[in-house]
């Protein structure tokens, strides 16, 4: 199988669909891999195909090693498992290995459910292994009626950030974010439409950024070199906050008496004293709880891929996609304060 993966370039999850005849690749992917099979003298092992018939209680995810709050979810999302006779099989995605690997190594270990972390767009694994078994989306909101979702609710959480700040005076509310992959781009829309939901549709700001610390860092010097600044930054990660705020200090700029500045996340980071980081709390056991509970009861109906009706819920023949968005709250501490004079 491997052979016939390296010949055309796609991963040996692709090719293992393939072969084993189930729903999710296409016809044109199909039709090469089945030549490139025959070209090749592949000949499926027997033993191979009965033992994956045999039920392995075994949970995939994917997850990022550099993003606390995915960390944070997959530790207890062990834990969690374990006491419903579940192990959990790890995929951590980073520069050098994407949601394709990731994916097709957990297809390889033989899971019966999968949840990624903030897939990416176009995923040919990802988009296989949908037709084989139940597969969620963690972080991010997705409009596939093929595919259950468990994200934050990032329009309440930007929505409590800015009605924190404009409580205080603050109407310069810029936003570090938006750039990248999600959720940095559903997040800068949720700060735009908290904006306009508080009547500052006209200084809606995005400073373009992506979620880690020199990202952060860079969209600060962006901010410093401009002739006027905001007054408050939100910011898409706690990590981008931290290096908003490491730029900020190097400068000599008061947090919060120069500029305000809001997190996402309340990650460890958060919390420490240096830091004081005021910042949207994301629930991890919620997280975890709706993404098991999901995944769980897929297998209890069936196992099956989601169907393909769009409806919102579990039925109890596998039914369509479920979106659920776990609670948000904002964690003041002391990064946020009154707006300066402008005189």
């Amino acid at each position: 199988m491997k052979d016939v993966a390296d010949h055309l370039g796609v991963s040996r999850q692709l090719v293992s669909l393939v072969l084993r005849g189930a729903d999710g690749p296409s016809a044109e992917s199909r039709e090469r891999i089945l030549a490139a099979a025959r070209e090749l003298g592949y000949r499926p092992n027997a033993s191979a195909r009965l033992l994956r018939q045999s039920s392995t209680r075994t949970l995939g995810i994917a997850f990022s090693l550099g993003n606390a709050f995915q960390v944070k979810v997959v530790e207890r999302l062990i834990a969690a498992a374990g006491e419903r006779g579940y192990r959990m099989a790890l995929a951590p995605i980073n520069a050098g290995r994407g949601t394709d690997e990731a994916v097709g190594s957990l297809m390889e270990q033989r899971v019966e459910a999968l949840a990624v972390f903030n897939p990416e767009p176009g995923s040919e694994a990802l988009a296989a292994a949908r037709g084989v078994v139940p597969v969620l989306q963690l972080g991010e909101w997705s409009a596939d009626a093929m595919q259950d979702t468990v994200h934050v609710d990032e329009a309440t959480g930007l929505r409590l950030a800015v009605e924190h700040l404009v409580g205080l005076g603050h109407e310069a509310i810029a936003f570090v974010g938006g750039r990248g992959e999600e959720p940095g781009p559903a997040r800068a829309r949720a700060y735009e439409d908290a904006m306009r939901q508080a009547g500052l549709g006209e200084r809606i700001d995005v400073v373009p950024s992506d979620l880690g610390e020199e990202e952060g860092a860079e969209a600060a010097r962006t901010v410093l070199a401009r002739a006027v600044r905001p007054t408050a930054l939100v910011c898409v990660s706690d990590h981008a906050a931290a290096g908003v705020l490491a730029v900020l200090a190097r400068a000599g700029v008061a947090v919060p008496g120069e500029i305000s500045v809001v997190g996402f996340d309340d990650s460890r980071i958060a919390a420490l004293s240096f830091h004081d980081l005021t910042s949207v709390h994301q629930d991890v056991d919620a997280t975890v709880e709706a993404a098991l509970g999901v995944l769980l009861e897929r297998l209890r109906v069936g196992g099956g891929p989601v169907a393909a009706d769009g409806a919102d819920g579990v039925d109890s023949e596998g039914g369509g996609a479920r979106v659920i968005a776990t609670p948000a709250h904002l964690v003041v501490r002391g990064s946020t304060g009154p707006a300066p004079s402008r005189g």
